[in-house]
């Protein structure tokens, strides 16, 4: 979960299809976004060229572990600071997150099955 993390705050998505099966699915605010392939080709990634930055800040995981399988649940605010438009404007979205995931033991691997996310404003 944290080469995840990792890799999306260093706006990249290298690395991280084999951190998922090649059926996994990925739920996001009440979207059914596909695979984790389908997500980053139509969703996630071209995102991430969009930002000039994406934080995490008080992230915690608690995984509950019932092999093959390992359950956790991530708390977290993520901060997005959106590339500059024409005008040189930049904006900055703040929100309270919570990411649930579904993970398999495979070949001695961890591998993320089914992932879903939400998030609502700070207050």
């Amino acid at each position: 979960m944290k080469t995840y993390k990792d890799a999306l705050q260093n706006l990249t998505t290298e690395g991280t299809f084999e951190l998922f099966t090649n059926d996994s699915e990925v739920f996001e605010s009440g979207g059914v976004e596909g695979s984790y392939a389908h997500y980053i080709e139509h969703h996630l990634g071209p995102e991430l060229g969009h930002f000039k930055k994406f934080e995490f800040s008080d992230y915690e995981i608690d995984a509950e572990v019932d092999l093959p399988y390992a359950f956790t649940t991530e708390t977290y605010v993520y901060t997005i600071v959106l590339n500059p438009d024409d005008n040189g404007n930049t904006r900055t979205i703040k929100k309270k997150g919570v990411a649930t995931s579904i993970l398999k033991k495979i070949d001695d691997k961890w591998q993320i099955v089914k992932t879903h996310s939400s998030s609502r404003n700070v207050k």
